[in-house]
This record gives C-alpha cells, structure tokens and sequence, in this order.
C-alpha cells in the first residue's frame, strides 16, 4: 500500500500514527509529496491533490484522513482505535469531530496568513480564532485520557501538537490543563515520536 503525506499535515499524522499501532509499517510505504506542486502520482490517487491519500493493494483509492484511519484500523492488528458500533464509537466520533474541528480552523488560519497583507480579512481571522478556542474548550471538556487510545484520543493528540508547530504564537495550554496532560503522555508513545510534525 501508498500512503501519500506531508510530514506537517497533521491530517496525514493521524494515519501514520495508526500505521504504526495497527502494526502495518511493513504493509504500508510512506510518500512524501508536495500537494501545492499537485505531482502526477498523487494526483492518480486523489484529484484534488489532498494529502492524506492511501492507494491499498488493490489499487482502490482511499480518501479522507477519518476514511483512511477507520480502513486501516479494519486492516491492522490489535486493539481497536474505533468502535464498530454503539455508543462508544459515537463518543470517539464527538472527539474526533472536535479535534478535527480545531485542525480546520488552525489551517484556514495558516492559508489565510500566506496570502498577502492586504488581501487578508482580519473578520475571518478573529473568527476562525474563536471557533478553534471554543472547540479547544469543548476538548477540555470532554475529559480525554491518553489510554485507552482511539481515533478521538489521537485526533486530539495530533491536534494540539500541530497548534504549537503552525501557531506557536496561540496560547491554547492556559487553562485547560487537560490537554496538555493530554499533549505531554501522547508524544511519548513511539508511534507519536516518530511522526512530529516537520
């Protein structure tokens, strides 16, 4: 199997942080692409020229980091990052959606500042901000442990670590000292070590 990244996306993150607790690094062959050059090769995968994009054996074109994440997880070995069914998948599914959520803001924030001065709009930018403090806050909220992990655990693992990779200058650690119990025992799991953002 292809897996397409692009070592800061936080979004590709997730699925090699699975890769590697599914026991899949042998399955599964990382390529480094640069999806502003839309390269030929992941273009065939996805047409939009978005990373995250798995290409299985079969030659079938996954999408979408919670896609890629759930099929892998079907795919691996040991525990489960997402339930099937019943109320605890939907629990995963809130976190996940959340930390999502905080990526999302984080990178129209990122898109938005590389654009120049004058054509950026400060209205959109204030209100990104606050959108990804209230989801931060929704996070804080929700109480989340490192063990045991799931999607949801690592979406928000990912989520914060990102936010002091692309926005050092966001302070999103004071008050909600959860997350950064959170931060502080997921990034010394191995599978976290070996995919920080670069």
């Amino acid at each position: 199997m292809k897996l397409f990244i692009a070592p800061p996306s936080p979004f590709a993150r997730k699925c090699r942080i699975v890769v590697r607790e599914k026991g899949l690094t042998d399955r599964v062959e990382e390529l480094p692409v640069n999806p502003y050059e839309s390269p030929a090769a992941l273009l065939a995968v996805n047409p939009i020229a978005q990373v995250p994009a798995l290409l299985t054996d079969d030659g079938e074109a996954i999408l979408d980091s919670p896609v890629i994440c759930e099929w892998l997880d079907r795919h691996g070995s040991g525990p489960v990052l997402l339930p099937v069914d019943g109320p605890e998948r939907w629990r995963v599914k809130r976190v996940e959606g959340l930390a999502s959520a905080v990526l999302e803001m984080g990178v129209k924030l990122v898109l938005e500042k590389r654009r120049p001065e004058s054509e950026r709009s400060p209205s959109w930018i204030a209100r990104w901000i606050e959108n990804m403090g209230r989801a931060l806050d929704a996070l804080e909220a929700a109480d989340i442990a490192a063990d045991p992990l799931d999607m949801g655990v690592i979406t928000a693992g990912c989520a914060v670590t990102w936010l002091d990779f692309r926005h050092p200058d966001f302070d999103w650690k004071t008050g909600r000292p959860g997350l950064v119990a959170l931060q502080a025992a997921l990034e010394t799991r191995e599978s976290f070590r070996q995919t920080v953002p670069a």
